[in-house]
């Protein structure tokens, strides 16, 4: 299937953050783009903006006559009317990960993969490359501060892919650099298990193109039997290791803040850069810069531009993102919805902000993920000082019986806690003692982003 044919492409769920950066790539070849979404977001008014004809009521009727093409996430649910009926009329569908595969399989892709870390890790791959000289393309997880955006067009052969194991989406992609940041227990929903899951990563790293390149974290290949990390190096693809541990082939070490910032020194693949300086916190933003200098020094970045970049790198929307930053008040906004995400965010803001009071405000995201670590969230969350545990946001699933909220906040040991509701969560918020404020989790809850930051402005205004 050539997707240059194609003249009205329809996406389905186009307000995805994957789904979006498709969409943008067929906005700048010339194409119609037009789409679904259940709910209108700050990005999907973004498309609008740039042209895209969306519409937020699953309707039959709402779908354009002249599309060719239908574009979808796996995460619509399968009573979707409109899906249903454009099966049932032959259109041409594909799912989003197929589409990303088509558009990358005539360029040199470097696609990270892993359970967290991705994003950021892609970006700074992104940011390193560009600011080193290489127009680059890249298809992003999350919204770049840099670029105001999770799109980007280049005109040269190499392409960043933010590598999804949601629904085994990665599979469809061809690695020339393949990076792996990490294997925890997710989406079992999908998988079934862990070990099953484990198989999926392997398949991506089998996915690999001849002479290419495996990064992956200190740990991780043990994962691999020696018969598969043998036929990965029979086809000439080099493994290397990266992290702060002294047996891997990839190290970072003398970590340290100074003046407000990360500073560490890299070795690795002959290379030593000494003193980089990273804004973002914690050493596993550190690591996640040690795969981005790592891809960047392969396609011939030089040393200086790879020093200016990370110290210049703004970070992503809703990574660690600070919203405020006063003396009386730090407010941080952080997508973790899983309790390694968690425990990173947390310990950099008590590192950070080492003596202050944090309090949390947590959506768990999915029931499938709270029924399977309740146990992880509670025992992460109780790291914080003060804890609001908001309700679930259900995103694709329907309620699962027993599974709520209350599990994580009755395992929880930490007296700090509260149960809030969308309705409430405000109201216990203005009675909290605030110091360091963090929002977390992946559902809605970044729709309060702005609501929060009005309401302590109005509250230092006073």
């Amino acid at each position: 299937m050539k997707l240059t044919k194609y003249q009205h492409i329809y996406f389905i769920g186009i307000g995805g953050i994957g789904m979006s950066a498709i969409a943008r790539y067929f906005l700048t070849k010339g194409k119609r783009v037009s789409g679904y979404d259940r709910t209108r977001t700050h990005l999907t008014e973004s498309l609008e903006h740039e042209g895209m004809n969306i519409h937020y009521e699953d309707n039959v009727t709402s779908i354009p006559d002249d599309i060719d093409l239908v574009v979808y996430t796996p995460a619509i649910p399968e009573n979707h009317q409109e899906l249903n009926w454009l099966k049932s009329k032959d259109f041409p569908i594909i799912k989003r990960a197929q589409a990303l595969g088509m558009i990358s399989q005539d360029m040199k892709s470097v696609c990270v993969a892993g359970t967290h870390g991705k994003t950021t890790t892609s970006s700074m791959v992104t940011h390193v490359m560009k600011c080193g000289g290489i127009d680059i393309s890249a298809f992003l997880g999350g919204v770049t501060v840099d670029y105001d955006s999770n799109f980007l067009i280049g005109h040269s052969d190499i392409v960043v892919l933010e590598a999804d194991e949601y629904d085994r989406s990665f599979l469809w992609l061809d690695p020339y650099i393949a990076a792996i940041t990490s294997m925890d227990a997710d989406h079992l929903d999908i998988y079934g298990n862990h070990e099953v899951m484990i198989a999926g990563f392997k398949a991506f790293a089998a996915k690999l193109r001849n002479d290419g390149v495996l990064i992956i974290r200190y740990g991780l290949k043990q994962y691999f039997s020696s018969e598969e990390i043998q036929a990965l190096e029979s086809r000439g693809i080099r493994i290397y290791e990266y992290g702060e541990d002294k047996m891997g082939d990839i190290r970072i070490h003398n970590f340290r803040v100074e003046d407000g910032a990360y500073r560490f020194d890299y070795e690795g693949l002959g290379h030593q850069i000494k003193d980089v300086s990273l804004s973002m916190p914690g050493r596993h933003n550190a690591e996640n810069a040690s795969v981005a200098i790592t891809a960047a020094l392969l396609e011939g970045v030089g040393y200086e531009e790879i020093k200016h970049a990370l110290q210049g790198f703004k970070g992503i929307h809703r990574r660690f993102e600070k919203i405020i930053d006063t003396e009386a008040l730090v407010y941080i906004d952080d997508y973790a919805h899983h309790p390694s995400e968690l425990k990173a965010a947390i310990h950099a803001a008590k590192t950070m902000y080492a003596g202050k009071k944090i309090t949390g405000i947590f959506q768990p995201h999915l029931y499938t993920r709270t029924r399977d670590f309740a146990t992880g969230f509670a025992e992460q969350l109780d790291a914080l000082d003060e804890i609001i545990l908001m309700d679930i946001y259900p995103a694709r699933e329907e309620p699962i019986e027993g599974v709520s909220a209350e599990m994580i906040f009755n395992m929880m040991r930490n007296p700090n806690k509260k149960l809030a509701t969308k309705a409430n969560l405000m109201e216990i918020l203005a009675a909290s003692d605030v110091e360091v404020l963090m929002t977390l989790g992946a559902g809605d809850i970044d729709t309060f982003v702005q609501k929060i930051k009005q309401f302590y402005e109005r509250k230092n205004r006073n």
